[in-house]
């Protein structure tokens, strides 16, 4: 193990006695705050702290097997047992360095999700609707919630925009990587020659913003518009200025929401959604930063950089950044896309893992 890592885990040994220390002393209730965070550090500690002792123990157990190969009588059932010691040794290494790698303080959070049509017309508005069930059907799956905070369909039944919150456990950490340009390649219903046209689209995936203090929305640099929501009329027909456009002078982000007939609900999801923006916006400009010191394969956040290509005449999807094709496009569209996803995780950790190994 290499002498930077151990002297970390030994930091992290000593601070998980430290904790265990304060949590046993008298009135650490009264403050409930620094509880539940001595708490939560605790309990994030002891899993690393445990495997690194039976780092440890395994050691001494190699050192205590090697001097008994000096016996000449025990020499093959030492040998065995060095053989066997240095194999779980390497496996705690290497499972150490996976619980050491840095955790992205937002995997836990909701998300909010944009998609976009971009270039195609009415094509890429129908693959935006297309885009947008197969995340949803993907947070089926996984037991999550969809709520739709604001959407401007197309003539033909697709999206020229859309978003939705999405509320579950790690939503943030397995979409993530979803955020790029999404291309499809295929005959549009609109085609009459049978031509194979290319149209894209836009996904966003944000972090929700907490509730307090996250992001700081000055009123000074929001002009908030209230106007008619659009509506099919009827019964429910929209006869208030319900509907809230909020503008971010500073950045000129602008938010739109009329989905609810109340202007108070409007406003206060036309404001979440700004924060996402805002701490998103402030999210890839650390990345970019980051990404002018080192290549990083995935999560440049770059919303221009075409990450994936569907092609439907041959079946297949192709994900750029970590050259992977599977011909299984049917699924995928269904919302089965725990292989993408898992392969985007693994390699990004892989990334993580390799810079480890430069640090001295």
């Amino acid at each position: 193990m290499k002498p930077s890592i151990a002297s970390k885990l030994d930091q992290l040994s000593m601070r998980l006695d430290e904790v265990g220390r304060l949590l046993t002393t008298e009135n650490i209730t009264e403050n409930m705050d620094n509880y539940r965070k001595l708490t939560r550090e605790h309990a994030e500690l002891e899993p690393v702290v445990a495997l690194y002792r039976q780092y440890q123990a395994s050691l001494g157990d190699l050192k205590t097997a090697q001097e008994m190969s000096a016996d000449p009588a025990m020499r093959e059932f030492a040998d065995a047992e060095v053989a066997e010691t240095k194999t779980r040794l390497e496996g705690f290494e290497a499972e150490l360095q996976k619980l050491l790698l840095p955790k992205d303080p937002n995997d836990e959070r909701n998300i909010f999700l944009e998609v976009r049509a971009g270039t195609g017309g009415d094509e890429s508005a129908l693959f935006a609707a297309e885009l947008f069930r197969m995340y949803a059907r993907y947070a089926e799956r996984k037991r999550w919630q969809v709520e739709v905070i604001s959407e401007s369909p197309s003539d033909l039944g697709g999206y020229r925009e859309i978003i939705a919150r999405i509320v579950g456990q790690g939503a943030y950490s397995k979409l993530k990587f979803e955020s790029g340009g999404h291309r499809v390649q295929r005959v549009p219903v609109t085609e009459t020659q049978g031509r194979i046209h290319t149209s894209a689209c836009t996904v966003a995936v944000m972090p929700e913003a907490d509730e307090v203090g996250e992001v700081t929305l000055n009123p000074a640099d929001l002009r908030i518009d209230t106007f008619r929501a659009s509506g099919a009329g009827g019964q429910h027909v929209n006869k208030t200025d319900s509907a809230i456009r909020i503008t971010h002078l500073p950045t000129g982000l602008v938010v739109e929401c009329q989905d609810d007939r109340s202007q108070h609900k409007n406003k206060a999801r036309a404001m979440a959604v700004l924060a996402a923006r805002l701490k998103d916006r402030q999210m890839r400009e650390q990345q970019s930063r980051e990404a002018a010191t080192r290549k990083s394969l995935i999560g440049s956040g770059d919303r221009s950089e075409r990450i994936r290509t569907y092609n439907f005449p041959q079946g297949r999807v192709t994900d750029h950044r970590i050259n992977l094709t599977l011909y299984k496009i049917a699924q995928l569209i269904e919302g089965d896309i725990d292989e993408l996803v898992d392969a985007l995780a693994a390699e990004h950790q892989a990334e993580q893992l390799a810079e480890l190994a430069t640090e001295q």
